[in-house]
């Protein structure tokens, strides 16, 4: 028998007591995503909306004296009002959302600078993930809930320049940004999400697949910089009856134009209300290798720009969807609300995942 000197015996068993290394969020949204379908959270503007702000709600004491105006900057009110944007997290959280999108869509230098607040790009990032972090810390800890069932997914929406159209009818070869623009503004963007703890990187809203290859550099160059990694989730927005993005691809073309960024998920969300969108869920939970998120909007705006469908009407209709199984991941965007999201989960309550397809090698 072999004996360790005692030590070497002390440091054994130290290491036998350590607790398992726990598993990493990947893993986890895996597991999970395969035993039911995981939901998303609604709209953050819409919410926002409730709150009727007016201009000096925006700025609070730090921007009081800022020189132009801001109403409107939702992503300033992660300094400003942090705590009406922790209490959005709550509410959807309660609703059933087990993911919650930091508010963050404009939060990179390019779109910032309509305000002139391009410096505070970064710090607008730690401020939104920590105060979605602390969130579910509350949400756990008030309710009960069951730890890692929840995650922050730092948003990050499509910019308001475009690399692939030109702003000037006169001049279509002319872009008013660079790649190498966009990519840096994304990368600061995605440093500052990850500093703050968000636990999935989502880029959203995608109508310039362009853009979004832009992201995907940025992403993927963090990930080697900081030698670390978060799951990515990808959404495109398709925006016309044609199937097609803004910049003119099909839904199978911006599919396999993103999937180069091996994303957990890839999905649709935005422009269109689950009515219309059904036709392209449906094709993309043909086509695609890895689970399929879909957050519809709230039906078609009216007239005035309103939403009018009811959560029971979303959920309805999402609900076919899943009957079908075509998703993975499920929530709402324009127009939707906390009862939206009820009403969705429950209903998903009903039904399996879309199982992921069998990886056949030529």
């Amino acid at each position: 028998m072999y004996y360790l000197p005692e030590s070497n015996l002390l440091k054994y068993i130290t290491i036998l007591s350590l607790p398992l290394h726990p598993m990493n969020t990947e893993t986890q949204l895996r597991k999970l995503l395969d035993e039911k379908i995981l939901m998303i959270d609604g709209a953050m503007g819409t919410m926002i909306q409730r709150y009727k702000l007016e201009e000096k709600d925006y700025r609070g004491e730090r921007f009081k004296d800022w020189h132009s105006d801001i109403k409107g900057n939702n992503d300033l009110l992660c300094l400003t009002q942090p705590q009406i944007i922790k209490e959005i997290h709550k509410e959807y959280l309660a609703a059933g959302a087990n993911i919650i999108e930091t508010n963050t869509f404009n939060a990179q230098v390019i779109s910032m600078a309509d305000y002139d607040m391009q410096p505070l790009a970064y710090e607008i990032n730690v401020a939104a993930a920590k105060i979605a972090k602390e969130a579910i810390k509350e949400f756990v800890a008030e309710t009960g809930a069951p730890t890692g069932e929840y995650f922050v997914a730092g948003a990050i929406g499509p910019m308001n320049k475009t690399l692939s159209l030109s702003p000037d009818v006169n001049n279509p070869g002319y872009r008013a940004v660079t790649f190498d623009e966009v990519a840096d503004a994304y990368y600061e963007q995605i440093k500052g999400l990850a500093d703050g703890g968000a636990d999935i990187l989502l880029v959203e809203t995608i109508f310039d697949t362009l853009n979004a290859k832009a992201a995907i550099y940025a992403i993927n160059k963090y990930f080697r910089d900081t030698k670390t990694k978060l799951p990515v989730m990808i959404s495109g927005t398709i925006t016309d009856a044609s199937g097609r993005t803004l910049s003119g691809q099909t839904l199978e073309a911006f599919y396999i134009s993103v999937m180069h960024a091996n994303p957990i998920s890839i999905g649709l969300n935005c422009a269109l209300g689950a009515a219309q969108m059904r036709p392209h869920i449906e094709e993309l939970s043909e086509i695609a290798a890895c689970y399929v998120s879909a957050y519809p909007n709230a039906g078609l705006p009216n007239a005035m720009g309103e939403y009018d469908e009811a959560p029971e009407q979303t959920a309805a209709i999402i609900g076919e969807w899943a009957k079908e199984g075509w998703v993975n991941l499920v929530g709402g965007c324009c127009g939707t609300t906390p009862d939206h999201i009820a009403a969705i989960a429950k209903e998903m309550k009903k039904h399996m995942p879309r199982r992921l397809p069998e990886m056949v090698n030529a």
